[in-house]
Formats: structure tokens, C-alpha cells, sequence
């Protein structure tokens, strides 16, 4: 399966049998100066894709107990989640957003990481689908529950001290996806240092879309990025942002240009600023 598919291709499959399809939005809101995350489930409850589920990022996948937001949950919790959701074995899973995309990659990249391959994002999102007149519905759905069964690939992930030993390591590209303002330490974002893990590249996410469409660039505008910025040419990527939500784009991105071995550090900035003990750098 394909790591994107078309609004048209989705419309055209919406009564596959074997096809999970859900809507996985989370909405930043702007409170007293700083950026409060709010699921997006009651705007699923008044109009989704048709037979969409919702798959609730800052419950069911997200671990409650870490002190970081959005931190991967245990392959036990994961498995049990998307079990409930009705991903089986054999689905085909297509995960969109109303929002920002990164929050459709989130759960394409913690799918994959667990050993699901059949998963694709929406293409332009729900905001696309909207925009097109396609069909939409308010009735709350849910499938059936599965068997989930995890095979995890924790190669797709990475944790700090790998990101650690990667600085100054020719084979390994660290990559922030953060905006660029961010990463130059002009702007910040509620980290605890500002600026960037040492040694690693600027790609934001933002550059990784079209403007006009909210869809990803094409293969070969995504190469010609990543290439510029020096992943393509190194045995291994590691891709991260504040949270891990942002740095699963980028990791997207990586794959359909054909890098084959990206990770996502799950405790991105939000970790790393936090230790003083861990190198940060501002400026380009």
C-alpha cells in the first residue's frame, strides 16, 4: 500500500470491506501565551468521512504515565487500542486530519512502527475532501473490534542516546522538522532551551506541502529537498520536532523518497532541551 492515497481513490474504495478508514484530527488552541492541544472529537461527531472511526491521539495513543505529551504507549497498549479501533491483521487503514496532517502521520508512523504496512494518509486531508464536495457524514462510527497482533519494529524509532551519538556522525542525518524560526532559536514553542539538537538539519514540515493543495510535494520535489539538506546521502535518518508528531512527516517524506532506514526520536525537543547535559545549538 501506497504511503498516500488520493481523495478520489479514497472515495472510489469507501466500501471496501477490508478498508479502516479514521479520522485522527488534534487542534492546537492558543491559551494565555502558550499552545493547548484538544482533541478533535467533537468535531468528528459533526462531520467525518463516511463510515470513518476517530482514533484519539491523546488518549488511547498516547502513554499516560510518561511526563512528556504524545510519548509512544507499550506494544501492549498500542495492540490493544487499534484492536478496539477494528484494525485486524488484514486491514488496509487510511488515517486523515482535519487539521494539521502531522497528526495522520502520527498514527501512520506508531501503525508501521508496529508492524502494520497497510496504512496510508489522505492526501490533503479532510480539508481537501471537504473543498472537492465529496460526501460527509454525522453519525458516529465504529467498526468491530480485531486482532491486532504487534510485530514491532523498533528501528523506526529512536531514543536520545542514539540522537546523542549521531552528532558528528557522518553516517546518520538528524533532521528537525520544526519551523524554521524555531530552529535558529528566534521563536519558541515552550521547550526548555531554544534552539536545535546539535548537528541537525532544518526541513520544516510546512516545506514538505504544496500551499495551494495542503498535499505532499511529489517524489522528486521531496528528493531534491532531502537531498539538499544532506539525508539521502547518509545510511540512516532520525527525524524529530517538539513532540514526535511533526518529525512523522518528515519521516513520510524520507520514505517516499526512498531512504531505507528513518526513524522518529518520540522525545524530540521536549526531552532533549530539558537535560542540560545535552548539546543544543541556535542560529542555521
Amino acid at each position: 500500500m501506497d504511503q498516500l492515497v488520493s481523495t478520489q481513490w479514497l472515495e472510489d474504495h469507501l466500501r471496501d470491506a477490508d478498508l479502516r478508514i479514521f479520522d485522527a484530527t488534534v487542534r492546537f488552541v492558543p491559551e494565555a501565551g502558550a499552545l493547548r492541544v484538544s482533541s478533535g472529537r467533537e468535531e468528528y461527531l459533526l462531520r467525518h468521512v463516511p463510515g470513518a472511526g476517530f482514533l484519539d491521539l491523546l488518549s488511547d495513543l498516547s502513554d499516560p504515565a510518561s511526563p512528556l505529551r504524545f510519548t509512544r504507549p507499550s506494544a501492549t497498549r498500542l495492540a490493544n487500542a487499534f484492536s478496539r479501533a477494528g484494525i485486524g491483521s488484514e486491514s488496509r487503514v487510511v488515517v486523515y486530519s482535519a487539521s494539521s496532517p502531522m497528526w495522520a502521520t502520527r498514527v501512520f508512523w506508531l501503525l508501521r512502527a508496529a508492524g502494520h504496512a497497510a496504512v496510508a494518509v489522505l492526501d490533503g486531508g479532510f480539508a481537501r475532501w471537504v473543498e472537492e464536495g465529496r460526501p460527509v457524514d454525522g453519525a458516529a462510527c465504529r467498526y468491530a473490534p480485531a486482532q491486532f497482533r504487534a510485530e514491532p519494529r523498533e528501528d523506526l524509532w529512536a531514543a536520545k542516546e542514539e540522537v546523542r551519538a549521531a552528532i558528528g556522525d557522518a553516517g546518520t542525518c538528524t533532521i528537525d522538522a520544526l519551523p524554521s524560526a524555531v530552529h535558529r532559536g528566534e521563536a519558541g514553542l515552550g521547550y526548555a532551551r531554544p534552539g536545535h539538537i546539535a548537528g541537525s538539519v532544518n526541513v520544516p514540515f510546512e516545506s514538505l506541502l504544496e500551499p495551494q493543495t495542503g498535499c505532499f510535494r511529489s517524489r522528486e520535489e521531496l528528493r531534491a529537498r532531502l537531498r539538499d539538506a544532506g539525508a539521502l546521502e547518509r545510511a540512516r535518518a532520525i527525524a524529530y520536532c517538539g513532540g514526535g508528531i511533526a518529525a512523522t512527516m518528515a519521516a513520510l517524506a524520507l520514505v517516499r523518497a526512498g531512504h531505507p532506514n528513518v526513524a522518529v526520536y518520540d522525545g524530540s525537543l521536549d526531552e532533549w532541551s530539558r537535560d542540560p547535559g545535552l548539546p543544543m545549538q541556535t542560529g542555521d
